[in-house]
Parts: structure tokens; C-alpha cells; sequence
């Protein structure tokens, strides 16, 4: 019996120390960040990380609570709904993502919103209806800039005016925004979050920096430019929006 006990026991340790060993592999490098009192668990990042294996990059962010968990409430019209999302904001070229060269800065985010769905190449509930599922977590490419409109020094998705044609995705939504809606599926388990991205030339994301962001958007009430401003910042990785994380360091 004591053998069979020590061997369980020797089992037992082994196997924590194999889950101990990659975890820390999943959380070592990156942009580290402590737990911050006041931040919502859900959003409260505490690792953000790019690294690349052959030409797909893997975009991964961990919190001190359950990623994913938290998701805006319902408000039933477009106009003023709310927008959950986890960003990673990149010194990429936007022209990476098939917009324009130098129209912003380039992010690459999963968001939540159940008032609009802006996938419409996707059933992401897999119910038939393309039309019914923005609330369920997805991912975008989006192009960012600051505009005071959204508040004083605040970030908004940039804008497509009326008349204009700039280059676009040829995933785009539609919505008059520098928004791509590529289809690349998030993966929640536990306090993380990662997504896996193609690239034909990995060698612009291994050059790149990038940073964590955790915040809520809102769509303007008036549905007019500015359409999507970043209205509450959770929590920033660098805290300062530097965006010093290197990929695969």
C-alpha cells in the first residue's frame, strides 16, 4: 500500500510540475504586468505576448480572472451599444492587413458586441444566420488614431468618409470604418486568450513591437464620424502605451 501511495503521490507531483512548467512557458517573455486592484479580473492583463512558429503568429494575452468571461449587455440598437475588447497594437503597417500605407496605427483585437454583428462572411454560432452573432467574441484587424472628439487625446477606429475609397481588405464588413473582419478564431482557456494568424511574410510581424490593451469602444450615438471611439480604457500592458513587446522575445 505505502508503494503504491508513494507511487500516486510521485504521479501526482510530476503532473504539477509538467502543468507548472507550461504555464510558464506560455507566460515567459512578452510584456509582464502586475494585477492591479480596481480593474475588472476579466480584463485585468497581466501578460501580453506576440510569437511566430513558420508563418502563423500567435497573439496572447493572460488576466487575473477568466478571459472572455465579461461581455457588454444588450441595449437593443446600434446607436450608443458598447464594445468589449482585447487589443494588441502593433508598429505593423496597416497596408499589412490590405489598407492603406500609413493610415494608422495597426491593431489586431477580439471583440464582443451584441447590438451589431460586423462578420458577415461568418456564423460564428453556427445557427445559419450571418447576421445574428457579434456577441460572441471574434477577431479584427483595425486602424486606430487619436481624435478628440472621443475625449481629449482619445483613440477612435478610423473613419471612412462619405465619397472617398481608400483600400480595403478584401475581408472588409462593410461598415465605414478601416475595420477587416478576417475570421481567425479566438481561443479562451482559463486567464488566457490567444489567436493564431496567418501571415505570407512572417518577417513583418517578427520586426514589429507591440503592447496589451484592455478597453470598452462605443458606437456614437448620433451612428455618424466619429462611428467607434475608444471610451474606457481597463487596462494598458506597458501602462504607458509605449508599445515596447518584441515578438518571440
Amino acid at each position: 500500500m505505502k508503494r503504491i501511495t508513494s507511487a500516486l503521490t510521485a504521479t501526482v507531483l510530476m503532473t504539477a510540475f509538467h502543468a507548472q512548467a507550461h504555464d510558464g512557458a506560455a507566460h515567459s517573455g512578452g510584456i509582464r504586468t502586475a494585477a492591479k486592484a480596481g480593474v475588472i479580473a476579466d480584463f485585468d492583463i497581466v501578460h501580453t505576448k506576440i510569437s511566430s512558429e513558420g508563418n502563423t503568429a500567435t497573439f496572447h494575452i493572460a488576466v487575473s480572472g477568466k478571459a472572455g468571461k465579461s461581455r457588454p449587455s444588450k441595449t437593443g440598437k446600434l446607436a450608443g451599444s458598447n464594445v468589449f475588447s482585447y487589443v494588441w497594437p502593433t508598429t505593423m503597417d496597416p497596408s499589412v492587413a490590405g489598407f492603406d500605407n500609413g493610415a494608422g496605427i495597426l491593431a489586431f483585437a477580439v471583440t464582443s458586441h451584441p447590438d451589431f454583428d460586423d462578420t458577415p462572411l461568418y456564423d460564428e454560432n453556427g445557427d445559419g444566420d450571418l447576421k445574428n452573432d457579434g456577441d460572441l467574441w471574434h477577431s479584427h484587424w483595425v486602424v486606430l488614431k487619436p481624435d478628440d472628439a472621443c475625449g481629449k487625446g482619445a483613440l477612435k477606429v478610423v473613419d471612412i468618409p462619405e465619397g472617398t475609397k481608400p483600400k480595403l481588405p478584401k475581408t472588409w464588413p462593410g461598415l465605414p470604418l478601416l475595420i477587416d473582419s478576417p475570421g481567425y478564431s479566438p481561443i479562451f482557456k482559463g486567464n488566457t486568450l490567444e489567436v493564431r494568424v496567418p501571415f505570407e511574410d512572417i518577417g513583418v510581424v517578427t520586426n514589429a513591437s507591440f503592447d496589451g490593451v484592455s478597453a470598452g469602444l462605443r458606437v456614437n450615438a448620433s451612428v455618424h464620424s466619429p462611428l467607434l471611439c475608444v471610451v474606457d480604457v481597463f487596462k494598458v500592458a506597458s501602462g504607458t502605451l509605449s508599445l515596447p513587446g518584441k515578438v518571440n522575445k
